[in-house]
């Protein structure tokens, strides 16, 4: 009786989990995506700014050099203005981190954008320097911490839903599939997030050359992320939410192609 009511509860629970990330749709307007999200723009922006001074902080807060961070500010405000992110409620503010060891960008719901002091040294191009918060700027668009909420609460629903279903009480080495089990559902998210990153650079592509740069700018970008990875120490691809840089660059080809079939225009910027 205690194990059919176990299944009974996890049935319960794996159900609403499901109902709920299904019935919660939307259409991206930027990308044209069908998306399952659990809070609106205006709760994406309240998130973003609160979270943004606990971030910075992080790394060890925000540059002083005020005339570096101007610029960082007026390449990506430029991007945006340029392209479809402009017309999206977003409240863009891209920000320069002090760290100057740390390889790093990362964008917050709602439009909150940072780069490190250690990426942007190793950038030698405007263009450059706008592939990065190109980028960034479609993670944001392409709303994809609104769908992490999503998926990481379905996950955890199922789960938890998974745990109860097996526990065995007279048999505690079922604790340990519940842990596997955990362990699977972490890499279905992770697999999420490599699938963000690659939208993210398609429209890296798509903004930079909007906004007057050369796309091609964002292989470079990959191939120094590259080269700072070094050796052979580096996390595999597979357990890693970011996909390893050498395989991106097949994809922003790919991309610059597709946009641009006879060619990359004159005068775009490096």
């Amino acid at each position: 009786m205690r194990g059919g009511l176990r299944y009974l509860i996890a049935l319960v629970i794996a159900g609403f989990s499901l109902i709920t990330y299904y019935c919660k749709r939307s259409t991206n307007e930027v990308t044209g995506e069908v998306q399952h999200v659990d809070m609106t723009t205006d709760q994406e922006i309240a998130l973003g700014l609160q979270a943004a001074p606990e971030m910075a902080q992080q790394y060890g807060g925000l540059h002083p050099d005020r005339q570096a961070a101007a610029r960082v500010e007026e390449i990506g405000q430029q991007l945006v203005r340029s392209t479809k992110a402009g017309q999206t409620p977003y409240k863009f503010q891209f920000h320069l981190l002090a760290d100057e060891n740390t390889i790093n960008a990362f964008a917050l719901p709602g439009g909150q954008i940072f780069i490190t002091a250690g990426l942007l040294k190793n950038l030698r191009t405007e263009g450059q320097v706008a592939g990065v918060l190109a980028h960034e700027i479609g993670h944001v668009v392409g709303r994809h911490s609104a769908e992490q909420v999503a998926k990481s609460s379905l996950t955890q629903g199922l789960t938890g839903a998974a745990a109860i279903a097996i526990y065995d009480p007279e048999r505690p080495s079922t604790a340990a599939a519940a842990a596997a089990t955990a362990m699977v559902s972490k890499l279905i998210t992770m697999r999420f997030g490599r699938e963000d990153e690659l939208e993210s650079d398609r429209l890296a592509v798509d903004f930079t050359s909007q906004a007057g740069y050369n796309p091609e700018a964002m292989v470079q970008v990959m191939q120094i992320l590259e080269q700072a990875g070094g050796g052979g120490s580096r996390t595999p691809e597979f357990m890693s939410t970011h996909p390893n840089p050498g395989n991106r660059i097949g994809e922003i080809q790919k991309e610059i192609a597709a946009d641009f079939p006879q060619g990359l225009p004159s005068g775009l910027k490096e």
